[in-house]
């Protein structure tokens, strides 16, 4: 009972530094493209700090919980542990490659929105390379991506928020590749934590 109390623990912990870091993310990402104007918000929508909507962190905050949870959650019932650059300065420079494309997304003009999401697929990609190279890790990246698009079609087509110059039904080309990028991102945190866990555990046993 003790060990599972423990585990049910470290597993809070692991989900609230998760929640807290998407929603440093949410504040300071959104900024950048509300600032450079490429998404829009309803004006009684936004809230003052970092000119965000009210329910944008939390969202994102819980999202960033659940995929960093859900990557070692993976890893596990695979069977593939996964060792590749397990470190924090790994981690810290997987973050500032994350928050690079996102600016690249908001501030970088391109001739057209095809070679901006062609050149954010290929820093999307190479970030997954360079930081995680599984096969779980580019799956669970895709599926993210999917799904974090078709939501956000969602709710740009129901008038929550909108985008400027949309070229992918509602949104923008390039969105999925930022999924993407967060959810290897996510992962690569949450394993970092979720490894640190077990070695906690391992030391009280042995």
């Amino acid at each position: 009972m003790p060990m599972i109390m423990a585990s049910v623990g470290y597993l809070v912990l692991r989900g609230t530094v998760l929640f807290s870091v998407g929603v440093f993310f949410a504040l300071v990402l959104n900024l950048l493209q509300v600032q450079r104007q490429v998404t829009l918000f309803p004006p009684e929508e936004l809230a003052s700090l970092f000119s965000s909507a009210w329910w944008v962190p939390p969202s994102c905050g819980t999202a960033a919980a659940i995929i960093g949870l859900l990557y070692p959650c993976l890893d596990n019932k695979l069977g593939e542990v996964h060792r590749y650059k397990r470190e924090w300065s790994s981690v810290m420079r997987c973050v500032a490659v994350f928050v690079g494309i996102n600016h690249a997304s908001a501030k970088i003009d391109f001739a057209n929105n095809m070679q901006l999401s062609l050149s954010l697929a290929a820093m999307s990609i190479g970030l997954w390379w360079l930081f995680d190279r599984s096969r779980s890790g580019f799956g669970l990246g895709v599926a993210i991506a999917v799904i974090a698009t078709f939501v956000t079609q969602l709710l740009v087509y129901n008038g929550v928020y909108r985008y400027t110059e949309p070229d992918f039904l509602y949104v923008r080309s390039w969105l999925p590749c930022i999924f993407f990028s967060g959810g290897v991102t996510m992962g690569k945190i949450g394993r970092q934590l979720a490894m640190y866990d077990t070695d906690v555990e391992r030391e009280k046993t042995d």
